[in-house]
């Protein structure tokens, strides 16, 4: 008897699976997401059925009898990394990992892995892209490994797994997770119904054998991770590596993490012998500011519990054309363009006719409405051509009627400013109030921008 082919329609968005092609995905409601894939009914049925028949009888234990020992997490030894997994790798977890190509995924999981390894643990790096060779010579140049460390070079899931279960690893890295089939499904590798099915598969040997699992998957041009969008609702974790392929820093965000904080993130800077870290991110984004220039001004942005300055810059002169020219680089244009509206109805700031540019120094794209202030008085500061203090940091959100609301976290945002060096922290009023004195720096509470220019600018 022949197996029964046909052909299923998925949506790469949300993984909806439907009969014929549709425009509109009912499930997330996208456009023109379904692709069409050729599956074997009977085989894909019949594996799945098997897959998830267990030999023990589940049981359910008492809440009150869970004991969380700080044993079940495995430290990187990278101190950025483990912060932004919420101090360590939870045993048992899987954490996909996505970035740009080139941005550094493999380095750094593999600097993770030598670490771990060198500590008694054994881990095992499966590669579908990468030949041994091609690993080891990276290796080389990140240092010296111990005989914990296990390679292998496969993409087949089947194999896979009886590998996991064979060696008993404490740590598996997968490297990628769009290069791993299952030959059960006959679809290609990074199709919507390969990748679901790899990472339901891993996800049960995760669960089942205690074995920590990190997953590097691939992103689309938007920046999100190929492949149906519940790749990233199965994972207990999702890291994105973000910063620019021929800029030195990297910047690795977590965007979901059902271990600790979500919105971490960690710095790191690449070198020859892989990526370091920056244990001070506020002070190495503010390297190399200029001196005695207007529109420059610091703003104190929290990326999850992390206070981190950064720059504004913005430039402001009279166009030459009938409709002035806008930009905005690390920030929302659209809030920028907001920003200047207020200032000229609320303060009189003639913007009209003047070309307009803000960018956010260090590459790192920022959308907290708490820099609303920073780049009002940057806009300000090079409308007038008037100086303002390095030594001043500022940050609150401004409202359509020209107030400046409060934004969580105060105190911790002038606290790093004092460390830094800075003498005057202007914020929220509100906020001010709650801060109260902050020894080696001045806080000034303010209600609106027009109290901000009449301060700063007379």
């Amino acid at each position: 008897m022949k197996n029964k082919v046909s052909t299923v329609f998925y949506c790469q968005s949300c993984g909806y699976e439907s009969s014929k092609w549709m425009g509109q995905c009912p499930g997330c409601r996208e456009w023109n997401t379904f692709v069409e894939e050729i599956i074997n009914r009977a085989e894909h049925k019949g594996g799945t059925v098997r897959r998830n028949v267990s030999d023990e009888k589940a049981a359910p234990c008492l809440l009150t009898d869970i004991e969380i020992k700080e044993e079940n997490k495995l430290l990187t030894g990278i101190g950025e990394l483990d912060r932004v997994l919420g101090g360590g790798i939870v045993q048992g977890s899987l954490t996909l990992v996505g970035g740009d190509p080139g941005i550094g995924k493999s380095t750094l999981l593999l600097q993770a892995c030598r670490n771990i390894s060198a500590k008694g643990h054994k881990v095992l790096y499966i590669s579908g892209e990468e030949s041994l060779v091609q690993i080891k010579m990276r290796a080389d140049r990140i240092g010296d490994f111990s005989r914990n460390m296990l390679l292998l070079c496969e993409t087949n899931l089947d194999s896979v797994s009886q590998v996991i279960r064979r060696e008993k690893p404490e740590a598996v890295v997968i490297d990628s997770i769009q290069t791993m089939y299952h030959e059960q499904v006959s679809a290609a590798p990074g199709s919507v119904s390969q990748v679901r099915e790899a990472t339901g598969a891993l996800l049960r040997l995760a669960k089942g054998l205690g074995v920590s699992v990190l997953i590097v998957g691939h992103v689309t041009k938007e920046g999100t991770v190929a492949g149906p969008r519940v790749l990233e609702h199965m994972v207990d974790t999702v890291l994105y590596f973000e910063g620019d392929r021929h800029a030195s820093y990297r910047i690795l965000r977590g965007v979901k993490n059902r271990f600790g904080s979500t919105n971490e993130i960690g710095v790191f800077e690449m070198r020859e012998q892989g990526l370091m870290e920056v244990p001070n991110a506020s002070e190495y984004m503010l390297n190399g500011r200029p001196e005695n220039a207007s529109g420059s001004v610091v703003a104190c942005t929290m990326e999850g519990t992390r206070p981190l300055l950064v720059e504004i810059q913005a430039l402001v002169c009279h166009s030459n054309f009938g409709i002035p020219r806008r930009q905005a680089i690390g920030t929302d244009f659209n809030r920028v363009n907001l920003l200047m509206a207020v200032l000229e109805k609320r303060s009189g700031v003639q913007l009209a006719g003047c070309d307009a540019y803000v960018n956010i120094t260090g590459g790192i794209k920022i959308t907290e409405p708490a820099v609303d202030l920073g780049i009002v008085l940057a806009v300000l500061s090079s409308f007038r051509n008037q100086v303002l203090s390095p030594k001043l940091v500022a940050f609150g959100e401004v409202g359509l009627s020209g107030e400046v609301r409060a934004v969580s976290m105060a105190k911790q945002r002038a606290a790093e400013a004092a460390k830094l060096g800075f003498d005057t922290c202007i914020l929220p009023w509100v906020c001010a109030r709650e801060c109260g004195e902050i020894d080696q720096i001045k806080v000034l509470g303010i209600k609106t921008i027009q109290d901000a220019i009449d301060r700063l600018f007379g």
